[in-house]
C-alpha cells in the first residue's frame, strides 16, 4: 500500500531568506580550513614528540597515533548522526568547534607547563623517567577533545555551507553552490599542504611551544569566525536520521521473522506513494518481512505508519540491502587505508636520513607526506583533463574506468608502495650498520632522504585511484536518500583501517620480541627491522588483491554497468525489476552529482 508523504516546502523549512547567502560562506569555509590546518599539522611529528617528551616507545606511541587516528575517523560517522537526529549541524559545528580548541589549548599547555610531562633524562646515568598516569591522561584528554572536534566540524561544514547558498528561488542558484564547493574543496587542499608544510616546518624550527601554540591560536580564529555570524546563517531544523532508519528495519524485521516472506496479496507490500520500489528485490529476503502490512489498521488514513518500530518501507529495506551489499569490497579496501595509515614509521626513517635541498634547505622529516597530496592532485587533474579525453579522442568515443578497475589498480599501487618501503628501509637500515651507526639511532646516516619520494608517490596513486573510485563507487551504488552514509563510510573504513593496524603492529612487536632482545618494532630504528615489519604488510595486500577480485565477482556490475547491458539482456519479468532499479539510482546519482563543480 502506497504512503503519502508530505514534504515541507522549501519556504516553510525556512524561517526566513533574508539570512544565509553567500555573505555566510567565508565564515563556514575558514572554520572548517582552520580546523584541518590545526589538527592536520598535529599529525605528522607526532610521534617524534611522544618519543622525545614523554618517552614512548615507537610501537607504544605508533599505537597511540593510530588509536587517535581512528577515533578522528569514526568521530565524524557519530557526529553526523548526532547532527541529523537531534543536535542540528549549525550546534554539532559549533560544539566540535570548542572540542577542538580545547583539545589543542590542552596539548599546547603540555608544552608550557613542566609538571605535565616527565623530565628531561639524565645525561650522566642516561636514565629517563617514564610519564605518570595523571601526565598520559592529560595528553589523551587532549587526543579525545581534538577528535570530537573533528566529529563535529567535518561531517557537517559543506551541508551546512550549502544549505546558506541553495535557493531555489535565485535564478544563479547553481552557480553560487558550484562557486561555494569549489572555493570550499580548493580551501581544504590547501589547509592540508599548509599543516604538512608549514606548521611542521614550525614545530621543527621553533620548537614544539610555538609549533603546537600556532594550531590553538588558528583554532581559536576558527571558533570566532563560525559563531561571528550566528545571526546570519540559516538553521534547518531536525530530521530522522537515516541510521535510526537502518535500525528501524532489522527490529521490525526481527519481530517479523516468524512471518511467510511473501504477503498474502499484492497489494501487502508498505512503500511510498511515487516511489518506483513497491515490491522489495529478492535478496536478503529475510528484510522483507520489515515491510508486510499485517494489517491495514497499522496505516493512517495517508497511507504513513502509524509506529515505524512496528512496519517499514520497501524504500528502508531496500537502502538497508543497499548498505550490506557493498560491505564486502568496502572491507577490501581496509588493506589500503592500513598501508596509507603507516605514517609514523617514514617520520622516524626521515629523521636519520639526509634531507638537505641544497646547502642551506632542509626537508622537515615529517612534510615528506607533501608528496602524497601532490602526486594524488596532480594525477587527478592528469586523468580528468588530459589523459581522459585524449583516448577518447583516439578511441573516437568516450573512454571511462569503471570504479572497480580504478579500485583494483589502487591497491596494485598500495602493494608496489609496502614493497618498496621494504627495499628503501633495507636500504637505509644497512648504511646506518656500514657507517657504524647501529647503537646511535640520532645521527645523520650519509643517505638522501629523497629515497622515500618514491612510496609517498606510490601511496598518493593508491589513493587517487581506489580512494576517489571508492567513494564514486558508493554514490553511484546507493539511492541519493543515502549519500550521507556514502560520504561516511569511507571515514568508517578509515577508523576501522587504523584499529586493524593497531592490532597488526602489536602483534608483530609481540611475536618478535622474545629472549630480552629488541623486536622488529625497536625504539633503535637501527636496531630494529621495519623493513621486515614492510614486508609483512606487502604480503597481506598481496592476498588482498586476490580477495578484492573475489568480492568484485560476487558483487556482479555495478550501476552503470548494468544499464549499458540493458539492451543486450532478456526483457524477463526479474531482469525488468532489476533494471528499473538500477535506471532509477543512475538518474539519482546524475541529480547528486550535478551540482558539483566541474
Amino acid at each position: 500500500m502506497g504512503e503519502q508523504v508530505e514534504e515541507p516546502s522549501y519556504e516553510q523549512q525556512l524561517s526566513t531568506r533574508k539570512k544565509g547567502g553567500l555573505v555566510t560562506m567565508p565564515f563556514i569555509i575558514a572554520n572548517e580550513a582552520f580546523e584541518k590546518v590545526a589538527s592536520y599539522g598535529l599529525v605528522p611529528n607526532m610521534i617524534l614528540y611522544l618519543m622525545s617528551d614523554y618517552k614512548i616507545s615507537v610501537a607504544k606511541g605508533t599505537n597511540i597515533l593510530f588509536l587517535w587516528t581512528a577515533a578522528s575517523n569514526f568521530a565524524p560517522v557519530l557526529g553526523a548522526f548526532l547532527s541529523d537526529s537531534y543536535l542540528g549541524r549549525f550546534l554539532t559545528i559549533g560544539l566540535g568547534s570548542c572540542f577542538s580548541l580545547l583539545g589543542t589549548f590542552l596539548l599546547w599547555l603540555t608544552t608550557m607547563i613542566p609538571q605535565l610531562k616527565p623530565p628531561a633524562c639524565n645525561q650522566f646515568t642516561q636514565t629517563c623517567k617514564q610519564s605518570t598516569h595523571s601526565q598520559f591522561a592529560f595528553l589523551i584528554f587532549a587526543f579525545i577533545f581534538i577528535s570530537m572536534g573533528s566529529g563535529g566540524v567535518r561531517p557537517c561544514s559543506l551541508a551546512f555551507g550549502a544549505e546558506q547558498i541553495d535557493n531555489k528561488n535565485n535564478v544563479n542558484n547553481e552557480r553560487a553552490l558550484e562557486s561555494f564547493f569549489g572555493w570550499y574543496y580548493a580551501a581544504g587542499a590547501t589547509a592540508v599542504l599548509i599543516a604538512f608544510t608549514g606548521i611542521v616546518y614550525i614545530q621543527d624550527h621553533a620548537g614544539w611551544k610555538v609549533g603546537f601554540g600556532v594550531p590553538a591560536i588558528l583554532m581559536l580564529l576558527s571558533t570566532i569566525l563560525f559563531f561571528a555570524a550566528s545571526t546570519l546563517y540559516v538553521k534547518m531544523k531536525v530530521k530522522k536520521s537515516i541510521f535510526t532508519s537502518f535500525l528501524q528495519v532489522i527490529v521490525v524485521a526481527y519481530k517479523n521473522r516468524k512471518l511467510p516472506s511473501q504477503p498474502p496479496n499484492a497489494d501487502g507490500w508498505h512503500y511510498h506513494k511515487d516511489s518506483p520500489e513497491s515490491v522489495p528485490t529478492k535478496s536478503l529476503r529475510f528484510l522483507n518481512k520489515a515491510c508486510i502490512i499485517q494489517n491495514p489498521k497499522d496505516l493512517t488514513s495517508d497511507g504513513i505508519a502509524l509506529d515505524p518500530w512496528s512496519l517499514c518501507t520497501v524504500e528502508q529495506v531496500e537502502e538497508l540491502k543497499a548498505l550490506i551489499r557493498v560491505l564486502p569490497l568496502w572491507s577490501s579496501g581496509l588493506m589500503m587505508s592500513i598501508n596509507v595509515s603507516q605514517s609514523s614509521f617514514p617520520v622516524i626513517q626521515a629523521s636519520t636520513m639526509d634531507r638537505h635541498m641544497g646547502s642551506s634547505f632542509q626537508i622537515p622529516a615529517g612534510s615528506f607526506a607533501f608528496f602524497t597530496i601532490a602526486v594524488l592532485a596532480l594525477w587527478v587533474v592528469l586523468y580528468d583533463r588530459v589523459i581522459i579525453p585524449f583516448a577518447s579522442k583516439i578511441r573516437g568515443k568516450s573512454v571511462h574506468l569503471g570504479v572497480k578497475l580504478r579500485m583494483g589498480i589502487g591497491l596494485v599501487f598500495s602493494t608496489m608502495a609496502m614493497v618498496v618501503s621494504a627495499v628503501v628501509e633495507h636500504a637505509r637500515r644497512k648504511h646506518a650498520i656500514k657507517q657504524g651507526l647501529l647503537n646511535n639511532p640520532q645521527a645523520v646516516i650519509a643517505m638522501s632522504a629523497m629515497w622515500l619520494v618514491p612510496q609517498y608517490c606510490l601511496h598518493g596513486l593508491a589513493e587517487a585511484f581506489s580512494a576517489i573510485a571508492q567513494n564514486e563507487f558508493y554514490y553511484s551504488e546507493f539511492p541519493k536518500s543515502m549519500s550521507s552514509i556514502a560520504a561516511s563510510l569511507f571515514l568508517l573504513g578509515m577508523a576501522v583501517a587504523n584499529l586493524l593496524a593497531s592490532l597488526i603492529l602489536s602483534t608483530v612487536e609481540r611475536l618478535t620480541k622474545h629472549g630480552g632482545k629488541e623486536g622488529w618494532i625497536a625504539t633503535n630504528i637501527n636496531q630494529g627491522r621495519y623493513d621486515s615489519y614492510y614486508w609483512v604488510l606487502a604480503i597481506m595486500s598481496f592476498v588482498n588483491l586476490f580477495y578484492f577480485m573475489v568480492c568484485s565477482w560476487a558483487y556482479g556490475p555495478c550501476v552503470d554497468e548494468t544499464t549499458k547491458k540493458e539492451s543486450k539482456t532478456s526483457e524477463s519479468p526479474e531482469t525488468l525489476e532489476e533494471l528499473q532499479r538500477a535506471r532509477s539510482v543512475a538518474l539519482e546519482r546524475q541529480s547528486l552529482f550535478k551540482s558539483l563543480p566541474s
